[in-house]
C-alpha cells in the first residue's frame, strides 16, 4: 500500500490506498527489455567518434558497461566524467520506498565503474488522470533523500503524462580514469565477490501479487553501493559490474564475454534473502528471471544445479549488488574467474 495506514485523508475526504505494483505491466528491473533482443537492437550503432569530441570516449557500447566514461580534455590526472540513466515502473506500492529503491539503482551504475555520483535529475513518468500527484512527491521526496545520502545534488529533471507510472535519474559522477571498473577487465585467477543478496526479484513479484510486505528487501534495494565500491577501488580491483535486470547469470556471462575467461560459480556460496526460496517454491518468479535463464542457458554450464537455484541465479533484480572481480572486505566470495573454457559461466 502506498502508506502503512489503511487509508488516507486528502481534503477531509478518504481515500482507499493505492497499490502502485498493480498499475504496471512489469515491476523494476524486471521490467527491462529482455537481454538477448536489446544486443540485437543496438548491434551496429557503433558509430564514428563525433567531429571534434571535447573528450575521449574510455567506455561506451562495445562491451555493455554499466555507464559511459569519457576522459575531459586538460592537464594528464584529470578525472573522468561518468554518465548514465536508469528507469523503472514500481517495484513496491509505497511510493516513498520506491522512489528511494530507483535512487539507489541510478546511482549504482556510477558505483558499478568505481566512481562518485555528483548531479542526478529526475525522469519522471506519470499517469496524470489516473494517480494523484501527492503520490508522485513522495516518489521524489525518496529519491531525493537516497540522493543526499550518496552526496548527489538533484537539479530538477523532466517528466511526461505517461500510461504507466515510471521514475527513475539521469546521474553524472566523476572517477579516476585509471582506475575505472569496468566489466572488461577480468582475468584469470581472480575471485568474485558478490556485496548484496539475491532473491530480490521473486520476492518483489510476490509483494505485486499478494500485498505481503518485505521490509529487508527494500532496504536491500535502497541501501547505496558507495561502500562496497570505494572499497573495491581501494583494494585495487579493476573488474566490477552491479547485478540488476539481468540477473547474477545474465551480469556475469557479460563480464565474461567481455573479458574472455570463463567465471565458475560455487551456488553454495551465494547469498540469498530470506525468504527467496520459498517465493521459488511458491511459483513467484516473473517472465523476465525466465527470459535471463534462456539467454545465458546456452553459454552456461550448470552441473547439478536444480531448477530452483538455475532461477536465483538468474533472478531478475532491483538495485542488486555488485558483483567484483577481487576480494573486498565483508562480502562472500562466491566464485572465481578461469581461463576462457567451453561455457562462459560454470555452476558448481
Amino acid at each position: 500500500m502506498y502508506t502503512r495506514d489503511e487509508t488516507d485523508r486528502q481534503g477531509g475526504a478518504e481515500r482507499a490506498p493505492v497499490r502502485l505494483t498493480g498499475y504496471a505491466h512489469g515491476g523494476g528491473c524486471a521490467c527491462k527489455i529482455p537481454p538477448g533482443e536489446l544486443e540485437e537492437t543496438v548491434a551496429g550503432l557503433l558509430g564514428a567518434a563525433p567531429d571534434d569530441p571535447t573528450g575521449e570516449l574510455l567506455v561506451g557500447l562495445d562491451t555493455g558497461d554499466d555507464a559511459a566514461a569519457v576522459r575531459l580534455p586538460g592537464p594528464p590526472g584529470g578525472p573522468a566524467v561518468i554518465a548514465t540513466a536508469d528507469f523503472f515502473t514500481p517495484v513496491v506500492d509505497d511510493p516513498y520506498h520506491w522512489g528511494r529503491i530507483a535512487a539507489a539503482n541510478a546511482l549504482s551504475d556510477v558505483y558499478a565503474m568505481g566512481g562518485r555520483p555528483l548531479v542526478a535529475v529526475n525522469l519522471l513518468g506519470w499517469p496524470r488522470e489516473r494517480l494523484p500527484f501527492d503520490l508522485a512527491r513522495e516518489v521524489l521526496r525518496g529519491g531525493a533523500e537516497v540522493a543526499g545520502l550518496a552526496g548527489c545534488h538533484v537539479g530538477g529533471g523532466h517528466s511526461v503524462d505517461d500510461v504507466e507510472p515510471k521514475y527513475g535519474m539521469a546521474v553524472t559522477g566523476i572517477a579516476d580514469p585509471e582506475k575505472l571498473l569496468r566489466n572488461d577487465a577480468g582475468r584469470p585467477g581472480l575471485p568474485l565477490s558478490l556485496t548484496k543478496p539475491l532473491g530480490l526479484g521473486v520476492l518483489n513479484n510476490r509483494h505485486k501479487a499478494t500485498g505481503e510486505f518485505f521490509e529487508h528487501a527494500v532496504e536491500t534495494m535502497a541501501s547505496l553501493n558507495r561502500e562496497a565500491s570505494e572499497a573495491a577501488v581501494a583494494v585495487g580491483a579493476r573488474c566490477a559490474t552491479d547485478v540488476t535486470g539481468f540477473g547474477l547469470l545474465g551480469h556475469l556471462y557479460k563480464l565474461a564475454r567481455a573479458s574472455g575467461v570463463t567465471a565458475v560459480v560455487d551456488s553454495t556460496a551465494v547469498p540469498y534473502l530470506e525468504g527467496a526460496r520459498e517465493a521459488v517454491r511458491d511459483g513467484y518468479v516473473s517472465g523476465g528471471t525466465r527470459r535471463n535463464l534462456d539467454w545465458v542457458a546456452p553459454h552456461t554450464d550448470f552441473g547439478a544445479a536444480d531448477e530452483s537455484t538455475r532461477l536465483l541465479l538468474a533472478d531478475a533484480q532491483t538495485s542488486g549488488g555488485l558483483l567484483v572481480a577481487g576480494e573486498i572486505p565483508g562480502a562472500p566470495v562466491i566464485g572465481e574467474l578461469v581461463p576462457a573454457g567451453e561455457h562462459a559461466v560454470v555452476v558448481r
